[in-house]
């Protein structure tokens, strides 16, 4: 699957927040938006109105950015939560945070969703008890994730285990940092997750 390789604080200025992609260095003196607070680019500091379709578009964008995915995948994102009973810009932002690159994230077990795909797709990862080395795959309520047993004792991950312990998964996850295990207890509501996207304003774009 394709995927974004420039520099990527590049695309924190573009949106103008902090989409904390590059994990602990964005709560540093070091992150870029918080040193240049403007769009990058010859004409980054000049102030420009957006459209209605410029603004629908900056929030598409910003979502796909956060998450890590291209536009095609996006699409089809969209295009189930669509299909699926209930609202159409929620059901999209579960789909999202249910992928299995997000969720090691959420639970602690990576500093960023950058670094949670590379550690997924070199199979460092179980769901219940099969490796996964799938970043979009999609987990369901129930499904324990874990980090497996031959990865345990690598350096990486008994760092990721000290700094597991000190973060708080959100409520729909239950995390066990000391065996680096954890669990799904619920598909995740509106009010769960913390990105701050406008997800109707991706309806309304994908709806012209």
């Amino acid at each position: 699957m394709a995927r974004y390789t420039g520099p990527v604080c590049r695309l924190c200025r573009r949106e103008g927040i902090k989409l904390y992609l590059k994990g602990e260095r964005c709560y540093t003196d070091k992150c870029a938006i918080a040193r240049r607070p403007y769009a990058p680019g010859q004409h980054g500091q000049e102030r420009r109105k957006l459209s209605e379709y410029g603004i629908r578009l900056r929030e598409k964008q910003k979502a796909r950015r956060i998450y890590g995915i291209m536009e095609r995948q996006f699409r089809r994102y969209f295009e189930k939560a669509e299909k699926e009973k209930g609202v159409t810009g929620e059901n999209l932002l579960r789909l999202l945070e249910r992928r299995l690159d997000n969720v090691v994230y959420r639970l602690g077990f990576a500093s960023s969703r950058a670094e949670a795909r590379q550690l997924v797709r070199h199979g460092h990862f179980t769901v219940n008890g099969r490796k996964v080395d799938i970043p979009s795959y999609l987990v369901e309520p129930g499904d324990e994730i874990a980090v497996r047993e031959k990865s345990k004792e690598s350096p990486k991950f008994q760092e990721l285990a000290a700094q597991a312990a000190h973060r708080t998964p959100p409520a729909w996850l239950e995390v066990d940092a000391a065996n680096l295990r954890g669990r799904v207890l619920a598909l995740p509501t509106r009010d769960q997750i913390d990105v701050p996207i406008q997800e109707h304003l991706i309806v309304e774009l994908y709806s012209k």
